[in-house]
């Protein structure tokens, strides 16, 4: 998948690059509208207008995709812990039948006792 995804933006890029290189001619580019029916006025070349405006349509589309991802893994983890503390055994369920010694010494047997041969 990640191979797929490299030959994508390679190619994007590739395309990008190319418009860029054919379109370097500089066009007038009116930026804000001033009193008088003037406008800021830029003249730049259409493929930096073009990468401008690729980049203006892109870059909330990837922190969007971000934020989701990140709620997503944060929502996966609070799942993932929650059935990790539901799937632990009860401290209290261990309580109602308390182990003596006498029962504890007679299932094991004493490090210090060895076995007469």
């Amino acid at each position: 998948m990640q191979i797929i995804r490299t030959v994508v933006w390679i190619a994007i890029t590739a395309i990008l690059v190319a418009f860029i290189a054919m379109n370097w001619t500089k066009v007038p580019v009116n930026f804000w509208p001033l009193e008088g029916g003037n406008y800021i006025h830029f003249e730049w070349p259409v493929g930096v207008v073009a990468l401008v405006f690729f980049l203006l349509g892109g870059v909330p589309v990837w922190l969007y995709l971000r934020a989701t991802r990140w709620r997503m893994g944060r929502r996966i983890s609070s799942l993932e812990n929650s059935l990790r503390a539901s799937s632990m055994p009860s401290i209290n369920a261990h309580a109602d039948t308390p182990a003596t010694t006498e029962s504890v010494s007679k299932e094991t047997p004493s490090p210090t006792s060895s076995p007469e041969v």
